[in-house]
């Protein structure tokens, strides 16, 4: 193939999914002349899988995105069909938004947005090698011959690194929905030397909605209270005719055609050699895993406004195509259905996510940084949420200012890369809310306060959007303020707002505060007795509420992030041989040589590194023999 030179960008981002949308439009709004390469235009932003954001722990993802300036709560708001918050008879801390998309039109307005955007060039080309120098990459090379240079490149290729579904025993090359694979690319990374891993998603069937018998299931409408993903997007905008989804489940007929068919099964036979999610497993390694559960819950999921295309949640599938319509007809209200498409899996290649730094840059190369499928995760969401982390730093890098580190106590977004880059992960990893040990700090309610900061500085959070964060700021903190100085008195009336409530009366009078505290009542049940009750909005009432009644717990993981915050200073250098420290067990040397911690703190969390092992490495750092350790073995 005759190579020619193409135009040079500072940032050139490879794939256009969720993590390479989000990458691009960080690194170009920033100021860089970026390049969003894609094997196909008609997939930018695609939803081959649920058509659907947000859910537990990843809606506060999506939150945390909108907060440092990115686009997935904004698009998700134009495109919807649904939005539904779950988990609120619970705290705070698992509350979580959720909304079904119009999948075509969510694809459809992201590239759009894309295209709209001055500093950045969106094209078709299929990346099968990178340019690398003395350990330093400094662009691509496309299927076409085309080189492309590049300050930093950002790799975010999903599911297509040399990707094969499996149906039954049909096993052939391709990328996620039939699309076309990146088998170049994936021997490249290996050329290069970086670890690869081979792991295995799938979806379920696609079925008809007209051949669906909805009277025989159970309707999961909507929210009628207005909510949104991003910040910015007003109550007004809230659609009130939105698409239901429905509730069904399987039975014992249908847990008796698969295990029939067991022995046709690929991630049973032999033929599926990745590795899978234990979280999202498939309907027959369900069936096998959980033998007792006499039936399993299937949503159905409308694909979108115009097309009769239904998801049929919680039925990902491999089996072979006949078993496949089978076993959906065995299904209430499907017993009619027509099969649209098939489920399958799809096993790709990921870069191993202990080469990585925390700002998503490769170890071994520098200026190369990967996000999203790519680093072993699941879901659009953790996707997005690396995207934008890595176009942020290799704009940063791009610019020689100092990179972004999301801290575990600033975000999920943050729980999920030090998880990947400290821990690794031997499956395809999905955010969980007790992956956090700071949840009641990481709350869906709150992204804006504890991000959009940060966005604004490194000039994603436009002014306007951060005068409405500094307005809300500070007329929630004044209402704190007021609240804690304003008493009530057991006057007649309070008293009997309080046996209506339910509540204990008052013996004498109490702060304001201290009276909304009480689980039973709520801010409206206060603040009517009290004098010049400022006109707040929804959101900003419910940040006095749950800054005040969960107080006490918020103070003590407070107190545990400022002691993190003191270990997350001290540094440790550069390239440290583990091996020549006197005392650390060998696991321990192992692994830290392994992973390279940045931080104490990140080396306490590495699993076979314990607290002996950190006693003898701050002993290490704080005398400096760290750096003698290093010289010798120089």
């Amino acid at each position: 193939m005759q190579e020619y030179q193409g135009e040079s960008f500072d940032v050139i981002v490879v794939g256009a999914g969720h993590a390479g949308s989000e990458a691009a439009l960080a690194a170009s709004r920033m100021g860089n002349k970026t390049l969003l390469l894609t094997i196909n235009l008609d997939m930018v932003g695609f939803m081959p899988c649920n058509p659907s954001v947000g859910g537990p722990a990843k809606g506060v993802v999506v939150r945390e995105i909108d907060a440092l300036g990115g686009e997935m709560g904004r698009n998700i708001d134009k495109t919807y069909i649904q939005m539904r918050m779950l988990n609120t008879g619970k705290g705070p801390a698992v509350r979580a938004l959720r909304a079904q998309a119009d999948k075509h039109a969510y694809s459809a307005e992201m590239k759009h947005t894309i295209e709209q955007e001055p500093n950045l060039t969106l094209r078709q080309g299929l990346v099968e090698r990178l340019i690398v120098e003395d350990h330093v990459c400094k662009g691509v090379i496309t299927a076409t011959g085309a080189r492309y240079a590049a300050k930093a490149v950002v790799i975010t290729a999903g599911t297509a690194l040399r990707g094969e579904i499996i149906i039954g025993e049909l096993k052939y090359s391709s990328g996620p929905n039939n699309s076309q694979p990146s088998v170049g690319l994936a021997d490249h990374l290996k050329e290069l030397g970086l670890e690869i891993a081979r792991f295995k998603t799938g979806t379920p069937p696609r079925v008809k909605g007209s051949t669906i018998d909805y009277s025989v299931t159970e309707i999961q409408p909507g929210d009628d209270e207005p909510n949104h993903f991003s910040f910015g997007t007003p109550d007004s905008a809230y659609k009130l005719e939105q698409e239901p989804c429905w509730l069904t489940y399987t039975n014992e007929k249908t847990h008796e055609i698969i295990h029939k068919n067991l022995h046709r099964a690929p991630m049973f036979t032999g033929i599926v050699e990745g590795v899978g999610a234990r979280y999202c497993p498939s309907i027959e390694d369900k069936i096998v895993r959980f033998s007792d559960k006499p039936r399993h819950q299937l949503f159905l999921e409308p694909e979108g406004l115009h097309t009769e295309e239904v998801y049929v949640q919680g039925l990902s599938t491999s089996l072979p195509e006949d078993v496949q319509v089978a076993m959906l007809r065995s299904i209430a209200g499907l017993e009619e259905v027509e099969m649209m498409r098939t489920g399958y899996a799809i096993e790709y290649d990921v870069v191993v996510p202990h080469q990585l730094r925390p700002t998503l840059e490769t170890k071994p190369i520098a200026n190369l940084f990967t996000a999203g499928q790519t680093n072993g995760t699941s879901g659009y969401e953790e996707a997005a949420g690396q995207g934008i982390i890595a176009g942020i730093n290799a704009g940063l890098k791009v610019q020689g200012k100092e990179p972004l580190i999301v801290k575990r106590s600033d975000g999920y977004i943050g729980v999920m890369i030090d998880d990947l880059v400290t821990k690794g992960t031997n499956e395809p990893y999905r955010l969980l809310t007790s992956r956090a040990e700071y949840r009641l700090l990481l709350r869906h309610d709150n992204a804006d306060l504890r991000l959009t900061e940060m966005g604004h500085q490194i000039g994603l959070v436009k002014e306007e959007q951060y005068q409405a964060f500094l307005d809300k700021k500070k007329h929630v903190e004044a209402e704190l303020k007021r609240l804690r100085n304003e008493r009530l008195k057991p006057t007649q009336e309070v008293q009997a707002m309080l046996i209506q409530r339910g509540s204990a009366e008052l013996k004498d009078g109490i702060l304001a505060a201290d009276l909304l505290k009480r689980p039973e009542l709520m801010y409206q049940d206060i603040v009517q007795f009290l004098p010049d009750t400022p006109s707040l909005t929804k959101k900003e009432i419910e940040q006095v509420e749950i800054q005040l009644k969960y107080e006490g717990y918020i103070n003590k993981a407070l107190e545990k992030v400022e002691k993190l915050k003191r270990m997350e200073a001290k540094r440790i250098p550069e390239k440290i041989d583990y091996s020549a420290i006197n005392g650390l067990a060998t696991e321990a040397k192992q692994k830290l040589q392994k992973i390279q911690p940045e931080t104490l703190a990140q080396a306490s969390r590495i699993s076979g590194v314990n607290p002996a092992d950190m006693s003898i490495l701050m002993v290490y750092i704080e005398q400096g023999k760290i750096a003698k350790v290093t010289e010798e073995k120089a």
